[in-house]
């Protein structure tokens, strides 16, 4: 059997129950994707069945090709760079932001053919990439605190307290007192149950109605990028290298270290090394590049999908049983768009994400200044300017600038001053 299910100690009924166990852990995006998207000016069902293609896509890929029990969706952190930074910093459309989405994900998937990749997740610093992830996880918690009203507009400190005696305010503290209690009660799939739980309060007070259905048959989304040579000249005319460079960046290292701590909790890896790891390093690649096709953001393996390898995962099946869901879920359009227009439903889930991917500040080296103020910068200067790219270039530029003072110069790899000259250019020359 292509799955190889005895000779990975385990059978049909287990892989099943485990992909029933990730997709349920890992289909708020459905939920969470369009909304965010949405305030980018892209129409809710477009990013809705864009999200599922690109999920059902990147998933089967990994699970009939790499044969690994890792779900591949649109990540979260990226689609709020691509609607607050992209399309909100550079006063651009969506469709043209799209096709940086597209040229990253051609350049991604060049990449994951060649052993170029690898390189270039070894020559960037570890504190910087820890740094990366905090910063990214503070600017998406802070989106859904914002959401909420949770925090509000101030005239003079730019940011408050806002009302929490608002309905939305109460509904969003319950809801997020609701999730993290499931969370800590180790229940799979805490982020979706938690949203219905919240959703079922919502309707019951009156919060959330659907006057449109619950359930309609999917249609398939327009064309955004129809034309790959126009999709280059935007990225070109619109001098968007910066952000094809942060989509790729975050992307490899973000996708690739989460399967590698999937593979190493399942039993896969053979020593330090993935098996078949070129077919799953394309699965994410090819996610990305046919989801901003269809309307989405880049796709990013799932660190959800260690509730299924708990649950008894090991083979592509369980990330087939995924994909399969994931089409299902295309069925129940109206009930999600119902759910978008209430965003305390989702915005638990946003801030607990972003609380998860904060861990990776305890991994960073804070004893020596010159390895822990590059990634403070990145923390610090995602959120406070909602730019994940801004974030990157200020750490990229002051890690080697401390690194040369310090006469450490030869410690840096060669391709970390090409990317500080770069984004140095890209700040102080090219307008924001």
């Amino acid at each position: 059997m292509m799955f190889k299910l005895e000779e990975n100690g385990t059978n049909v009924n287990r892989e099943i129950i485990a992909g029933i166990t990730t997709f349920l852990t890992m289909v708020y995006i459905v939920v969470v994707n369009p909304i965010i998207l949405h305030s980018a000016g892209v129409p809710f069902e477009q990013v809705f069945i864009a999200t599922i293609i690109a999920t059902i896509i990147g998933t089967l890929w990994m699970g009939l090709f790499a044969n690994y029990p890792i779900g591949i969706a649109p990540g979260m952190g990226l689609n709020a760079y691509f609607t607050f930074s992209v399309v909100g910093g550079h006063h651009i459309d969506y469709t043209t932001a799209f096709s940086a989405v597209f040229v990253a994900g051609i350049i991604f998937v060049i990449l994951s053919l060649t052993s170029f990749r690898q390189k270039l997740i070894e020559a960037i610093p570890d504190n910087l990439k820890y740094g990366i992830t905090a910063g990214i996880g503070l600017f998406i918690a802070f989106i859904g605190l914002r959401q909420t009203g949770i925090i509000a507009d101030h005239k003079e400190n730019l940011v408050a307290l806002g009302d929490l005696h608002s309905p939305t305010a109460i509904l969003a503290f319950v809801g997020l007192a609701i999730t993290l209690i499931l969370m800590v009660m180790n229940v799979n799939g805490a982020l979706f149950i938690g949203m219905i739980l919240t959703g079922l309060i919502a309707y019951f007070t009156g919060q959330l109605s659907f006057t449109e259905g619950v359930v309609s048959a999917p249609s398939i989304p327009d064309l955004i990028i129809d034309n790959p040579i126009t999709a280059f000249s935007d990225v070109i005319q619109h001098g968007l290298y910066a952000v094809v460079f942060s989509f790729l960046l975050v992307t490899i290292f973000d996708t690739t270290g989460t399967m590698i701590a999937v593979a190493e909790q399942a039993g896969l890896m053979k020593g330090k090394k993935m098996p078949r790891v070129r077919q799953a390093l394309l699965a994410d690649s090819v996610a990305t590049t046919f989801g901003s096709v269809f309307g989405t953001s880049p796709t990013s393996a799932y660190i959800e999908s260690s509730a299924g390898v708990a649950a008894g995962g090991r083979t592509g099946l369980t990330a087939v049983t995924v994909a399969i869901l994931f089409g299902f879920a295309a069925f129940f359009g109206p009930l999600v768009q119902a759910v978008s227009g209430i965003p305390a439903i989702t915005a638990p889930a946003i801030i607990i994400v972003g609380c998860l991917m904060m861990e990776s500040v305890a991994k960073i080296n804070w004893k020596d200044l010159d390895e822990a103020f590059p990634a403070f910068l990145v923390v610090l200067t995602m959120p406070l300017t909602s730019s994940i790219s801004t974030g990157i270039a200020l750490g990229f530029i002051s890690y080697p600038l401390l690194k040369v003072f310090k006469g450490q110069w030869r410690q840096v790899h060669p391709l970390v001053y090409v990317f500080a000259v770069l984004f140095f250019y890209q700040l102080a020359f090219l307008p924001h």
